[in-house]
């Protein structure tokens, strides 16, 4: 690293609209990595900002940490990444961010019906009870009150 251009902490905290506790998180995750001055101070190479926004992002999305750290783990050492380097990491989230979405529309359109319908095992409560496996044990909220009707809930006691 070169010291006139290498980031302090806090200019990296600025830059980036991450605060200086959640970069040390992150450096001790292993999401990014600093040198040690001779008074012992971190410095972050410049291209630290372009992966602290990479970790924003995917936390936005919902992206786990351990799969960024995989991700950046990808990532030359010995070099700042390109523009293919992002490119290429960023195609591995791909089909993980399209079950999300699908998901999230799920949820969307069927959000107001399985609430509205209180008892979270009709045939069509896509959130609670996708296949409707507590469907067979009768109307009612098995989830909730697993000894009701006198019936026991799926996956229930003796």
């Amino acid at each position: 690293m070169t010291p006139d251009r290498d980031l302090t902490v806090g200019q990296l905290a600025e830059r980036s609209g991450v605060s200086v506790s959640a970069l040390h998180f992150y450096e001790r995750q292993g999401l990014i990595t600093s040198s040690r001055t001779p008074g012992n101070q971190r410095r972050y190479r410049r291209d630290t900002l372009r992966r602290v926004a990479l970790i924003r992002i995917a936390q936005r999305v919902g992206i786990p940490l351990a799969r960024v750290a995989q991700a950046l783990a990808e990532l030359p050492d010995n070099r700042v990444p390109t523009r293919a380097d992002w490119e290429r990491l960023s195609r591995g989230w791909q089909d993980d961010l399209d079950a999300r979405i699908h998901h999230l529309r799920l949820l969307r359109d069927s959000f107001a019906d399985c609430v509205g319908c209180g008892c979270l095992s009709i045939d069509r409560c896509l959130l609670a009870n996708a296949d409707d496996v507590l469907g067979a044990l009768g109307a009612g909220p098995h989830r909730l009150a697993p000894y009701g009707s006198g019936r026991q809930a799926a996956g229930g006691g003796s």
